[in-house]
């Protein structure tokens, strides 16, 4: 059952469409004007609207202009008595899902609701999964440190810069990238990533720029590359430093010239991807080792983050502490556990190498392991692998 907002000026039209479709199950509001189904709307929450072109008091497209600003996701159908081809597309230019002529034909109407229904689904679902991605990389803690990182994205993510993120193991470079993507220009665009540390040598020129059928043995057909994939969007070059010499020449054209070739072939491609990279190298090392192109360096190193270990900002173990304790107990269907004073600072002595990833990893043992509170000692106990009395 669907909320339906019907906003016509002839009573006979609007009874006829709530008789139709409270026959259908849906719950249906009744505005005479466009005045009125604005405030209406502005009250209540509903999940398609119908209105009329031609209204005394207020125009129908006027109407549909204001509810596309206030809601863009809910449908609105248009629905006149003389309608044309010319308004009809002016409708749909101005954010109308459908447009309906007058007479009304029912079962057109009650295709259209339908499709209009599915739609407010799957808005829905694609809202609650983003709020739901953009929990994962949520960035936590309130310390000096990772407040000049946050800052930082803030100030970079709206530009076009490319970016280096550099950092240990463990301490959120993905994050980061991730959280420049959503807050930039080309957040509705993908988000591709590479891991270029896990891609054989061989294959990570295959990998990122794709290559074309017969160009070696087991190309059996053609393959888009990562470049391709992230046009309009971000691509992110994970460990960018373990990347081999001869994709690091053909990196930097891209960079340099906005296209790429396909493994295999001689055509061109124009790209439009902004690269965000990040390593746990010391890069200038790497460049003095000739591990690293020193160009390529100053091509993707336009802005450089640096990502604190969590050792640097213990004193937002106890805002990780509670986000990961939320999250961990959501995903196992068990209520909150209760973390105590003496636990958090004996969270705070330990040696966090692996940083975020093994905090998380503790947080999850313990939530496993432990009672409903959890001690001093159980973190003795079960913080690190061996340690305590669990083994």
């Amino acid at each position: 059952m669907s909320k339906i907002l019907v906003i016509d000026d002839e009573r006979a039209i609007r009874n006829t469409l709530k008789e139709v479709l409270e026959y259908e199950k849906h719950e249906v509001d009744l505005a005479e004007d466009g005045p009125t189904g604005l405030a209406m709307f502005s009250e209540r929450t509903y999940e398609i609207v119908l209105c009329d072109i031609k209204m005394a008091k207020m125009d129908g497209l006027e109407v549909l202009s204001k509810l596309t600003e206030t809601a863009p996701n809910t449908p609105v159908v248009m629905i006149s008595g003389h309608g044309n081809i010319d308004t009809a597309v002016e409708a749909i230019k101005k954010g109308a899902f459908d447009f309906l002529e007058k007479p009304l034909d029912l079962n057109r109407l009650l295709i259209t609701m339908r499709n209009a229904m599915d739609k407010s689904t799957l808005m829905l679902q694609t809202q609650n999964l983003k709020s739901k991605v953009s929990k994962m990389y949520e960035i936590v803690g309130e310390s000096e440190a990772i407040t000049k990182v946050k800052a930082m994205i803030d100030r970079v993510a709206p530009t076009e810069a490319r970016v280096l993120i550099t950092g240990s193991n463990g301490t959120g470079k993905e994050l980061v990238a991730h959280q420049i993507h959503e807050k930039s220009s080309r957040s509705k665009g993908p988000f591709v990533e590479v891991n270029c540390a896990a891609i054989p040598s061989e294959l990570i020129e295959s990998e990122l720029f794709g290559h074309e059928k017969g160009s070696f043995t087991s190309a059996i057909k053609q393959r888009i590359g990562k470049f391709e994939q992230a046009t309009g969007g971000t691509l992110f070059l994970d460990e960018i430093g373990d990347m081999s010499l001869s994709a690091q020449a053909k990196v930097l054209r891209a960079l340099q010239e906005n296209k790429i070739t396909r493994v295999g072939s001689d055509k061109d491609i124009h790209v439009n991807v902004r690269v965000i990279a990040a390593t746990n190298k010391n890069i200038k090392k790497e460049i003095d080792d000739k591990n690293f192109r020193e160009d390529l360096y100053h091509r993707i190193g336009v802005i450089l983050i640096h990502v604190p270990g969590l050792n640097e900002r213990v004193e937002d173990i106890p805002h990780l502490a509670e986000h990961f304790n939320t999250i961990i107990c959501k995903e196992y269907g068990m209520g909150k556990k209760i973390l105590s004073a003496e636990a958090i600072e004996e969270l705070k002595k330990v040696e966090w190498t692996g940083n975020i990833r093994e905090f998380r990893n503790v947080l999850e043992r313990l939530i496993i392991l432990c009672p409903n509170e959890i001690t001093a000692n159980d973190v003795i106990a079960y913080a690190l692998p061996v340690s305590g009395s669990n083994l």
